[in-house]
């Protein structure tokens, strides 16, 4: 046998998929300590939200008004939790509501229920064209309307599970109401998502004047809801790792029915 000793190859074939996703976990933790990538995220958020970055994505054709960290974080979320039915405030042009249905049709289940205060004619020709529209239901009326909420309600068979997406006007008083609305619709092991918390965190956008700021918005009426609700905690992985998010915050899960 020769003196010098072997090289010993590293076993490539060994499953390395929990240590995989535990290290995901550390660094995602220290990424959410880095208070300077913080604040570097938060301006390129700003900066280009001038030039309407979040505007200029789609979904299968339909425009997808989001940031592209909070889809790829939702995917994830639909494909671990698997809901029954997935409530959206706020329907704009539709692209959500058709990536919601296209993750539901690779799941083999599920609808979608889009609730908006005004469906435009050409916004509800793009979605109600689209392949995907078989899985997809909407809803319009203000969607703190007790008749708009119990014709959510109607939509939504006998033991499903529920997930719920806030989306729409997004002043502290809507989106409170919003939560204590449809916060009790989501069901055990699922997702609460309240969108555009970033608006607390960042300045008022001087060129996108609207009725929320600082100090009157999505993130304020979340403290609220969870002073007086105990059903749902913040999802720490999804939180710490999107970086650049409009919904810093925002990824709730359901505890208990």
């Amino acid at each position: 046998m020769s003196a010098v000793a072997k090289k010993t190859k590293p076993d490539t074939a060994a499953d390395d998929r929990a240590a995989f996703e535990a290290d995901k976990r550390v660094h995602a933790a220290a990424m959410a300590e880095d208070e300077t990538l913080a604040a570097r995220a938060r301006d390129v958020l700003v900066h280009s939200d001038r030039h309407n970055w979040s505007y200029q994505w789609s979904w299968l054709g339909v425009p997808i008004i989001q940031m592209p960290p909070d889809v790829i974080a939702v995917q994830e979320i639909l494909w671990e939790a698997r809901p029954d039915i997935v409530i959206e405030t706020g329907v704009a042009r539709g692209g959500s509501l058709v990536f919601y249905a296209s993750i539901l049709e690779l799941i083999g289940k599920g609808r979608v229920v889009g609730i908006d205060i005004d469906i435009r004619p050409h916004n509800r020709d793009s979605i109600e064209r689209h392949p995907l529209s078989r899985r997809i239901d909407l809803v319009e009326g203000s969607s703190v309307d007790g008749g708009t909420l119990a014709r959510v309600k109607a939509l939504i068979p006998p033991g499903a599970t529920v997930m719920a997406i806030l989306d729409s006007n997004h002043t502290h008083a809507h989106v409170l109401d919003e939560l204590r609305l449809y916060g009790p619709l989501v069901t055990r092991g699922q997702f609460l998502i309240v969108a555009d918390t970033v608006v607390e965190r960042i300045p008022a956008q001087a060129h996108r004047p609207r009725p929320w700021g600082p100090g009157d918005n999505p993130a304020t009426a979340l403290d609220a809801y969870l002073d007086e609700c105990d059903r749902f905690e913040r999802d720490e992985f999804i939180n710490a790792k999107l970086l650049i998010s409009s919904s810093p915050g925002g990824y709730l899960r359901c505890l208990r029915d």
